[in-house]
């Protein structure tokens, strides 16, 4: 589904509040100093993956573009900052009119990426592209570290589906970016609504504990269920005892229950013991589902468990220990005048320590070895290599202020997997390592 075809709204009317307020005191002093006009380019990256991740994964490219495109001043907001006493009033006379007419380029989303990819470049006045910072980096960092997780746990689960259900242990719109972020990195389905109903994705749920407390018997709360939703539903049968609970809920929706939730205790254990009950009960086609803070590492550790689908919610929303990709937004190449024709110059902070960065406006490509599998990412600011002209990974997402890269989530969905299965296989691994490509600088 392309969800851009639906005219459903972003969750706030205008993002440009979503900012830092020295944003916008850079760009008063900037319009003072006569250098606002300024051509400039601005690019995202992270120097480091989180700890012992092979690979990071894009996440948000869609809502970067929602954002930017709703970044608008309105008199309500201006109000608030002239109140305030943030800015001047030739600073707010000119955020009234405010537009982002540049051009963003950027790793389209679902791809992967590697210390020092420039994950997004947004080009433009350095008044127009400043303002955007943090908006953007919002977005990238929260949405990539979430498709990052629910990748990991994509591998470790295999075959089997997976459900995001982590609505309740995050803010409620950080839930339903969470939710489309876990789609984009392997998920199925998920349980937010709010999800289902913003980007389409497919949504499911049946019961919880407190159902089955409100009736008088386990059996009673499993007729009423069944029921209402026929013998395809899926029963919880955790609540008091499992054994007990199996057998109640084969005999009330008969040998085509759909399947079984377990949400508690060693679950590799129980599910070997309900599955082969399920089987002597005749139920040999109902499916057991696990939850209960799973994880990729507990997921892996459920492979040789009669396990069919897994239900995951605070590991994932929170990125499974990592919540954020440590990305930056760093001004790389700027013109020494307001001239639209001056030439760009290549700048870039000196620090000591790891926060160094590399000036210059740059492309990205990824070399295959003789296999077909990537070998490593190679960043230039200089002419394309002639062999990698046809591998380079940034595309066009605006273009003079117009988005031209709208497209259907599930497309971003198949572009993770296919940029996953095209990384050397130790890509895959769970265990503590390195990046799993070399980033080189040409």
């Amino acid at each position: 589904m392309n969800t851009a075809d639906l005219g459903l709204p972003v969750a706030v009317p205008s993002t440009a509040l979503f900012t830092d307020q020295y944003e916008l005191t850079m760009l008063q002093a900037a319009l003072r100093s006569g250098t606002a006009d300024r051509r400039s380019v601005f690019e995202v990256f992270t120097r480091r993956l989180p700890e012992g991740r092979r690979y990071g994964v894009v996440g948000g490219t869609g809502r970067v573009l929602d954002a930017v495109e709703n970044f608008r001043f309105d008199e309500t907001i201006l109000g608030f900052l002239r109140e305030r006493g943030i800015l001047d009033g030739p600073t707010l006379e000119w955020l009234a009119d405010y537009r982002f007419r540049g051009d963003i380029w950027g790793y389209p989303e679902g791809e992967v990426y590697f210390p020092g990819s420039p994950v997004m470049r947004i080009e433009g006045t350095f008044a127009e592209a400043v303002v955007l910072e943090t908006v953007i980096l919002s977005i990238l960092n929260h949405d990539s570290a979430v498709a990052a997780a629910a990748s990991r746990m994509s591998v470790a689960a295999g075959d089997r589906p997976l459900m995001e259900m982590g609505a309740r242990r995050t803010h409620e719109l950080a839930a339903v970016a969470a939710s489309r972020a876990a789609y984009v990195g392997g998920f199925h389905t998920t349980s937010d609504l709010a999800a289902g109903f913003r980007y389409g994705i497919p949504t499911v749920g049946t019961s919880a504990h407190a159902f089955t407390l409100l009736h008088d018997t386990e059996r009673d709360a499993f007729t009423a269920q069944v029921d209402t939703l026929g013998s395809g539903t899926t029963l919880l049968v955790d609540t008091f005892d499992v054994t007990e609970a199996v057998r109640a809920a084969v005999e009330v929706a008969g040998p085509e229950l759909g399947a079984v939730r377990i949400d508690s205790g060693d679950l590799l254990l129980i599910a070997h013991r309900v599955r082969q009950q399920l089987d002597e009960l005749g139920a040999t086609r109902t499916r057991i589902v696990v939850t209960s803070d799973l994880d990729e590492y507990a997921i892996a550790s459920l492979a040789a468990a009669p396990v069919d689908a897994y239900g995951v919610g605070t590991q994932l929303v929170t990125g499974s220990g990592h919540p954020t990709c440590s990305m930056v937004y760093k001004l790389v190449a700027r013109a020494d005048s307001e001239e639209p024709g001056a030439p760009l110059r290549p700048v870039a902070k000196k620090s000591m320590g790891a926060k160094t960065s590399i000036g210059g406006r740059k492309w990205a490509a990824r070399r295959p070895d003789a296999d077909g599998f990537a070998e490593a990412e190679v960043i230039g600011t200089g002419p394309v290599p002639a062999d990698l002209a046809d591998r380079q990974l940034l595309v066009p997402l605006v273009s003079a202020g117009k988005v031209v890269a709208r497209e259907p989530l599930d497309a971003a969905r198949d572009r993770h997997i296919a940029a996953r299965a095209a990384l050397p296989l130790s890509a895959t691994q769970l265990s503590r390592g390195e990046p799993v490509l070399p980033t080189e600088y040409v």
